[in-house]
């Protein structure tokens, strides 16, 4: 991923500055540079060495995808690759994620990139979006516009305005942070555009319940589910790739959630032995076997 910045790499350096509130003396001092020196090269008049811009992307707290913009920038080669998911070198990261992917069932879990586009997910994510839109795939790959579309899951989600918000905000602050990232911006965009969705959502007053975490409920018929997520992400990325990728995994709110999860699984049709073996497909007997260790423990 490339973020489409301006080539002036001392206009990017005071934007990241403004945006993180820091005045040129409070920068300057913690990248260990004299504030006439970091004022030069915000204003085009010197132009910054590899170490000063390593000094300040360290200060700045810089993503690798912003590292990568403002080393070009400068006229550098880009200090770090942006690895496609499915190559060789990446394969012991792909174990890793498949292995939790399974390891969630009967919950779903999906990984998702920087721009909320579902990369992949577990067998469970299929059951529940297949219930709760009666049998049918979701129309968007991406997680953010199958909950605000009123076609696709946002007309089960029984606590829209809630959860829109939140997400809503989450999306505000990835403008904020990459104004330049045109995807962020069509998705922003996008949101908008759908109905009912308010202009301004800082004047929507919001009734919320005193739970410790948001969870999202949906409403199907008689049927209510009730999740709240956890996101993990890869620790100390090098690769501009697994820095953006994260796993959203889904947790049952209450007992009737979990109930359902667990015979959604059950009554789910097997695949076909013929089938290629996959995470998505083993995780189901993954999941099963877990359970009946922990019955026959029961039993002991």
């Amino acid at each position: 991923m490339s973020l489409d910045f301006n080539p002036n790499a001392g206009a990017q350096i005071k934007r990241f500055r403004q945006a993180r509130g820091l005045s040129q003396l409070a920068l300057a001092l913690e990248a260990n540079i004299s504030t006439r020196h970091l004022s030069c090269v915000e204003t085009n008049k010197a132009s910054p060495s590899r170490t000063v811009l390593a000094r300040l992307a360290e200060a700045l707290q810089l993503s690798l995808v912003e590292r990568n913009a403002l080393w070009l920038a400068a006229g550098f080669a880009a200090q770090h690759p942006e690895t496609p998911l499915p190559q060789p070198a990446l394969a012991p990261v792909r174990h890793a994620i498949d292995c939790m992917l399974a390891q969630q069932e009967p919950y779903p879990a999906f990984l998702l990139d920087r721009h909320w586009q579902i990369l992949q997910n577990n067998r469970a994510a299929e059951r529940i979006n297949r219930f709760l839109l009666d049998g049918r795939d979701s129309a968007h790959s991406n997680i953010l516009l199958q909950f605000f579309d009123p076609t696709d899951l946002r007309g089960v989600i029984e606590n829209w305005p809630e959860v829109a918000i939140e997400l809503f905000a989450h999306v505000r602050l990835a403008v904020a942070r990459f104004p330049q990232d045109q995807r962020i911006q069509a998705i922003l965009q996008q949101l908008m555009a759908f109905p009912n969705v308010p202009k301004n959502w800082r004047d929507v007053e919001i009734k919320t319940t005193q739970s410790p975490i948001l969870s999202t409920v949906f409403k199907k018929g008689q049927q209510r589910l009730s999740f709240f997520s956890t996101m993990t992400a890869f620790a100390m990325p090098r690769d501009v790739m697994l820095e953006g990728l994260h796993i959203e995994s889904c947790f049952p709110m209450d007992q009737e959630t979990a109930d359902f999860c667990e015979a959604l699984m059950d009554s789910s049709p097997e695949r076909d032995s013929t089938q290629p073996v996959t995470a998505a497909s083993t995780s189901d007997q993954q999941a099963k076997q877990h359970r009946k260790l922990r019955h026959n423990d029961g039993k002991a």
